[in-house]
């Protein structure tokens, strides 16, 4: 037989559709605000980290611009990919999402790059600088998430945090110098 709702469980169904944006959600309003805050930072970075990632794709110059520019692209790609997932876990737990570029400027961390020109070396190393504290704004992330006990943004950061990690190890490497060129 089907589990009918309980008094409890049907007035608070009710108070959420009467609420816009209410999405329905186990987490207490605490949790919510406190994931939805860290998720929304997170997507202003990603949201920033990528038009900086494709700022640098469209200006690459040099040598290696093949490689630079196809790098840069797929990295790009992977960031934009980022952002409904984001938006939509906030929704989701009955939070709501950055809506305009002033929000992103607001809660972003990644510095913008508005240089007439910058040497391709410079790009790679300031992806990987700003990469590296996407890492690290994801770990922070996953701690609240984590503490508030919402298992599946928890389990979603894991993933970006992995491709992220991927990233920052390309760009790493992508800017090793051999002995022979240092000296």
């Amino acid at each position: 037989m089907p589990r009918t709702a309980t008094t409890k469980e049907r007035n608070g169904l009710q108070r959420a559709r009467s609420l816009p944006l209410a999405t329905p959600t186990d987490l207490d309003r605490k949790a919510t605000r406190a994931v939805s805050a860290a998720m929304n930072a997170v997507l202003a970075d990603v949201f920033a980290l990528y038009l900086k990632t494709k700022n640098f794709h469209w200006h690459m110059s040099g040598p290696h611009f093949r490689d630079y520019h196809l790098l840069l692209d797929e990295q790009a790609t992977q960031l934009f990919a980022m952002t409904d997932p984001i938006a939509e876990r906030v929704r989701k737990i009955g939070g709501q999402t950055l809506k305009s570029i002033g929000q992103i400027e607001r809660l972003k961390h990644v510095d913008d790059n508005d240089a007439e020109y910058v040497e391709p070396f410079d790009m790679l190393v300031e992806l990987l600088d700003d990469n590296k504290a996407l890492a690290a704004r994801l770990r922070e992330a996953h701690a609240i998430s984590s503490d508030n006990e919402d298992h599946a943004t928890t389990s979603l950061i894991e993933v970006w945090l992995d491709e992220t990690e991927r990233r920052v190890w390309f760009l790493f490497e992508t800017t090793r110098q051999s002995e022979a060129t240092v000296h």
